[in-house]
């Protein structure tokens, strides 16, 4: 269950963020997780609430961002759906290649720190994700 490194990596991270900005407490935390960055989503929350445990996370909504897997085809330039189980091949000319463009996203998408913290809006984060944009 590799959810449990990403949960205890993204609560490293928000950490930090609270830290930085002279938050005691996390409001909120917002996760973009990609259909294919083999992730699953019900097992990164479980292992977040476990992980958050005795942190500023402790009492943070959670927000996790399904992202859909989309290709596109390098002969035709059609975009798609990759769809579940994933599809690679272009629909309009099959032996064509192809490049995922969505789906691989793993990143912290924002944290919202009580408003006493003053803090600007974080920029997206990424987690060791495999090409995500």
């Amino acid at each position: 269950m590799h959810e449990l490194s990403i949960a205890l990596a993204v609560v490293e991270t928000v950490e930090e963020v609270a830290r930085e900005h002279g938050a005691a407490s996390v409001e909120a935390v917002q996760l973009r997780v990609g259909q294919l960055a083999g992730v699953v989503p019900d097992a990164l929350r479980f292992s977040l609430e476990v992980a958050a445990q005795g942190t500023p996370l402790a009492a943070a909504e959670l927000v996790i961002e399904e992202v859909p897997a989309r290709a596109l085809c390098e002969g035709c330039r059609t975009e798609f759906a990759v769809g579940t189980p994933p599809r690679l091949g272009c629909p309009r000319c099959p032996d064509a290649a192809t490049t995922v463009v969505a789906g691989r996203e793993l990143e912290i998408a924002a944290v919202r720190l009580p408003p006493a913290a003053a803090c600007p809006a974080l920029a997206a984060s990424t987690l060791g994700s495999e090409g995500g944009p």
